[in-house]
């Protein structure tokens, strides 16, 4: 039989080196192995039988660069079979991701090994079974590993520790035994990773002890996921020195001894669960661990205790559960009176007295379970309408609670669906759905979403479950409201699984590239839940396109031996006459594409006619931004996000730039890409990121910019940028970006909205002069257009504005409001969305709580600029951004009116500090008499506030790098 197999792949390797010499472009080497899996597969996509040549035509899934396949993406395509050996013949590949064919199994072959260039691979939800090959300790350029949601055993290769690039590692819902391999000697181990940043063990049947060796300081996890193991012993006290950790749960195993005490170290950590172990001892002093969301110790052997203060402290709590751990005495009533408190959880304990719930419960308090506890009597406001449940406490034994609620079993908060109320009673033919966007029926692109630590556990929650489904529609470039989330369940790990369906902007059908795309893009995490939801992962129903049959496209080996003899013997005689043929076309294709870089503009590889419109840019082969960025070294990386990365590169004249290289799978369209182009090609403006050049060849969009030194807003907000933002500079920054933002509305011709304004997209260079860039989202508005545009709702969650979310129409006040959110965030140095709270909302509720000297807002202002923001100036500023955040977009001001207002609270803030000279200055004094267009290169005022302000030529890394959660 292995004979057979060899003689096949060989007459297949001949055959098909004959048809790329006559016909083809694709490698001769990979269209054979790609060959040889269709063989041995059902249900491939219809494009792969209808062309010959996989790069030519292209088929389905599959993405070349110079005729070598480097894609491979097939997730949910019903696919049925093994993955072979051949797989090893595509040495190019970088990508593949087959997940979600449950149908798809066997063994991996240990030929996967030789896919050296891989970065991404993604086999989650289907069949594979046997041990992880130690072969794969060979992929040392790889990022991201899912082998979960299989039938994987065995113990965890050693081998894997050799990934040093490994960004996600996760290998849950296996049936892996033994222990988590520890380097020795020369023998590599798990604790070689310490640039990993995702751990997800859990639901394995792994044991033994957690090894102290394999947590230190150096390691940057963030996710350390090993519940539902078979772990044992004491929690190493080293999980405490690993200060990058945000989740840690170790909950459903047979773990014993103490909680380190230096566990209160890990103050970033979100979510600590260590339920249902054999913990003893007492619990540690946790109010240091003010991040909070999550807290479970339930069913542990805890020393008896009082319940402990600090519980009533934690103020971000969302779930508290400490069932059956001995707690006595009273419950703190204070507990219920947490801030963003949902579910208190104390089932199994023994608490007694009364329990007091009579006043200023927390907002989004839904449930209380006391449970088997020894209460007497309970207080509660009649103004609470969430459940509680007190069934077997003493209370219940009298006549006046007997027929309460509180004794009996209550049904649960009904599961969150998204509403079809606005549909009636529509019904749509079997398989397919109701979509909530426009009623009409549909096939959606469905699957299970797992939640594995959610911070949250009210499946009730609306607000919740529709922040998931606007971030799922505005990520994935679908339209509006077209998600539909069903079937919302907690399981018995606890963690929270829906039922997701996305639908087509228009027509019955999503096209088979876009359910690959769709799939890859939840596969690989370039798509981000909310915070709250914590890491997922995405089990793709398959898909049923238009006809779509369980017809098999398996070949015998005699009929393909057969074809294959018979067809070589011609075309190996027509091969020596055509390769002076193609050597001479190659040598035409290559100086068209230099002559014409937009040959393969369009969509599909085709030429629309569409080559941008270019005022100063330059087009840089690939070659030319490769040699600059030294091969795209690690050494020259300066940021990295959900688009690719951003290099450091130095051009033939010594000028450096930024050369933004989206990664494969995630690029824009042609078309955003060709818009990003056109408009900087064509803005030219201090306040504006300048546009270098770029690169549009070998399946690569580059974008080469000025390099802007200093990073991101966001970045120096925070302190990571190295800068310190002090309330002058603030305004300055506040300023150059509203005069940027105003030049493109006013000056710009046509007008162009940018549609995605955000700390992250405001860079400083040397001076500190604010750059606006990423212009990806952005649209002209043509003056017979002034007004508004109807346009698909795109941008960035906790800076849209909301008039254009619900009406869809978007306009320029759409960039004022989300300059506002901007200006609140140089106010507060926080995040618009953090916690599960909104800034605009915040801070409109403090003021509305205070007087007119805004002193409510005192504990929301950044401690870095409190004692130096001058009250008055304080308050103006605040003043404008609640004018710009205003629900209605006519009562917002332009940019043109914010940038005035910015000055002239730079300039009084100035003659507070520069009195002396100030008086002196005519510039100073015509505060009244601004130019018409004050944001222009011309401006006086600016001028004088910092005379070489504007001079660098800037720097520029693009975009914050964004941790996916």
């Amino acid at each position: 039989m292995r004979g057979q197999v060899s003689c096949r792949l060989l007459l297949l390797l001949l055959c098909v080196t004959s048809l790329q010499v006559a016909y083809g472009v694709t490698n001769s080497q990979d269209a054979a192995a790609l060959k040889s899996l269709m063989s041995q597969w059902q249900n491939v996509p219809s494009s792969w039988k209808q062309s010959t040549d996989p790069c030519d035509a292209p088929w389905d899934g599959i993405q070349c660069t110079n005729g070598r396949v480097t894609h491979l993406l097939l997730p949910a395509m019903n696919i049925k079979g093994k993955l072979t050996d051949d797989v090893g013949l595509l040495t190019e590949l970088q990508y593949l991701d087959i997940s979600s064919n449950p149908d798809l199994g066997g063994s991996l072959p240990a030929s996967i090994g030789k896919l050296q260039k891989l970065m991404n691979l993604i086999l989650q939800g289907c069949s594979f079974s046997g041990t992880i090959p130690s072969e794969i300790g060979n992929l040392r350029n790889l990022t991201f590993l899912a082998l979960n949601s299989n039938k994987f055993s065995g113990s965890i290769p050693y081998t894997i520790g050799l990934l040093s690039n490994l960004y996600w590692l996760d290998l849950a819902d296996n049936q892996l035994t033994g222990s988590i391999p520890i380097s020795s000697g020369t023998t590599p181990g798990l604790d070689f990773l310490v640039n990993t940043r995702h751990f997800h063990f859990n639901k394995n049947q792994l044991s033994g002890t957690l090894n102290a060796t394999l947590f230190s300081s150096n390691m940057n996890l963030i996710h350390m996921i090993f519940d539902s193991n078979n772990f044992s012993g004491p929690i190493p006290d080293t999980i405490g020195l690993m200060k990058t950790l945000e989740i840690l749960q170790l909950d459903n195993n047979q773990l014993s001894g103490n909680i380190p005490t230096n566990i209160t170290s890990l103050t970033g950590l979100n979510v600590l669960n260590l339920a249902n172990n054999q913990l003893t001892g007492l619990v540690p002093n946790l109010a240091p661990l003010t991040n909070l969301n999550s807290l479970d110790l339930s069913n542990n052997s805890f020393a008896s205790s009082t319940a402990p203060t600090w519980m009533t402290t934690l103020n971000s709590l969302y779930t508290l559960a400490m069932e059956n751990i001995q707690l006595t005495g009273q419950i703190p009533p204070k507990l219920f009176t947490l801030a963003q408190i949902q579910q208190v959880l104390l089932d199994s304990n023994r608490f007694n007295g009364t329990l007091d719930m009579g006043s200023n419960l927390g907002q989004n308090l839904e449930k209380v379970s006391i449970r088997n506890n020894s209460i007497t009597d309970a207080n509660v406001t009649s103004s609470y309408n969430g459940s509680i449940s007190l069934i077997n406490n003493p209370l219940c034994q009298l006549a006046k609670y007997s027929n309460n609620l509180y004794c009996q079993n209550q049904q649960n908060l009904t599961p969150y669906t998204t509403s079809l109320t606005r549909c009636g009673s529509t019904t749509c033919p079997n398989a397919q759905m109701l979509s909530p966007r426009n009623c009409t029926c549909a096939y959606p692109f469905s699957g299970l979403m797992v939640f594995r630590a959610p911070s949250f556990k009210d499946i009730s929650d609306t607000a919740m479950f529709q922040e998931l489904e606007s971030s799922l529609w505005s990520q994935l470039t679908l339209a509006p409201n077209s998600v539909y989330i069903s079937d919302v369940a907690i399981t018995g790990d606890k963690y929270i699984e829906a039922n997701v369906a996305l639908f087509p902007m228009s027509g019955l059908y999503f096209s088979a590239s876009d359910v690959i795309r769709l799939g890859f893009d939840l596969n690989n995490q370039t798509y981000q839940a909310p915070a709250m939801f914590g890491p997922y992962y995405f089990i793709q129903y398959p898909y049923q396109f238009p006809g779509s049959g369980s017809s098999s496209s398996s070949i015998s080996t005699a009929a393909i031996a057969g074809i294959a003899v018979g067809g070589c013997v011609v075309l190996i005689a027509l091969a020596l006459v055509a390769v002076y043929a193609l050597k001479q076309r190659r040598k035409a294709k290559e100086a068209a594409v230099l002559a014409n870089p937009f040959a393969s503009w369009g969509s599909g590889g085709k030429d629309d006619g569409s080559a941008p419109q270019l005022k100063g840019a330059k087009y840089f082969t690939f070659e030319e931004l490769k040699k600059c960025t030294g091969n795209f070294s690690e050494n020259n990386e300066i940021g990295q996000g959900g688009y690719g990365k951003v290099y450091k590169g130095y051009l033939a004249n010594g000028v450096v730039v930024a050369i933004k290289r989206a990664k494969q799978g995630s690029m824009q369209g042609a078309q955003e890409f060709k818009n990003e182009i056109e408009l900087l090609s064509r803005v030219h403006h201090k306040n504006l990121v300048g546009l270098v050049g770029f690169c549009y060849e070998q399946g690569e969009q580059l974008l080469v910019y000025e390099y802007v030194s200093n990073g991101t807003l966001r970045e120096n907000l925070v302190g990571k940028g190295g800068m310190h933002l002090d309330w002058r500079k603030r305004l300055q920054i506040a300023l150059g970006s509203a005069k940027g933002l105003a030049y493109l509305h006013e000056l710009a011709h046509p007008p162009i909205i940018h549609r995605d304004i955000k700390s992250t997209n405001i860079l400083l260079d040397d001076s500190l002069t604010a750059k606006v860039a990423d212009f990806g989202l952005s649209k002209l508005l043509a003056d017979t257009q002034k007004g508004h545009v109807s346009t698909q709702v795109k941008g960035t969650l906790g800076y849209l504005d909301p008039e254009y979310y619900m009406t869809q129409q978007l306009s320029e006040k759409s960039d004022v409001y989300s300059f506002g959110v901007v200006m609140l965030e140089l106010i507060t140095a926080r995040q618009p969305i953090e916690k599960g709270t909104y800034i605009v909302r915040e801070i409109k509720t403090a003021i509305d709580q205070y007087d007119q000297e805004y002193s409510g807002l005192r504990d929301m202002i950044d401690p870095k600029i409190l004692n130096q923001a001058k009250n008055i100036g304080l308050r103006k500023f605040v003043q404008l951004a609640l004018e710009c955040v205003q629900d209605s977009a006519s009562n917002r001001p332009s940019m043109n009116e914010v940038v005035k207002e910015i000055e002239i609270i730079l300039q009084n803030d100035d003659d507070s500090t520069r009195t002396t000279s100030v008086n002196s200055s005519n510039d100073f004094g015509n505060a009244a008499n601004l130019p018409k267009h004050p944001y222009s290169d011309q401006d006086p005022i600016i001028r004088d506030i910092s005379s070489n302000a504007f001079d660098s030529s800037g720097a520029y890394p693009y975009q914050a790098y964004i941790e996916p959660k």
